[in-house]
């Protein structure tokens, strides 16, 4: 049987490992309840804060979305169909290349995306122990 000695890896680091893990799926099973308070699937979450979130703009494309997302272009293209019905996203011709189209959230996007940030905040403030604990893997 492997002993710290033989693999390298300390009992403290495991422990570390071990809560982290329960964290972060603590974390998602939050992230999925926040979500369907306000009406959202966890999908619809992660689409309104890929869009929010892209670096220099308020809108994405699909095939940019799909990136970040790390889904293919066709199941993007399912959830902003199904978000565009729900009235959290729009999308419209870009302004310069109307080949492409972007993809922004709508006020009710950004409200809803808004009070799910201030909740995941606020979790995240709460997990900061274990998340600061990390640091002694390296």
């Amino acid at each position: 049987m492997p002993n710290e000695a033989s693999t390298g890896v300390t009992k403290d680091q495991y422990e570390v490992l071990a809560a982290f893990r329960r964290e972060l799926r603590a974390f998602l099973r939050f992230s999925e309840q926040a979500a369907a308070r306000v009406g959202l699937t966890p999908q619809q979450h992660q689409l309104l804060l890929a869009i929010k979130g892209y670096p220099g703009r308020e809108w994405a494309t699909i095939s940019e979305l799909s990136e970040v997302l790390a889904l293919r272009h066709h199941s993007v293209v399912g959830i902003v169909d199904r978000s565009c019905r729900a009235g959290i996203v729009q999308r419209r011709p870009h302004a310069d290349d109307r080949r492409y189209i972007e993809v922004v959230l709508t006020a009710t996007g950004e409200a809803r995306l808004e009070a799910l940030t201030k909740s995941h905040v606020d979790e995240l403030r709460r997990l900061w122990p274990t998340l600061a604990a990390l640091q002694r893997l390296h």
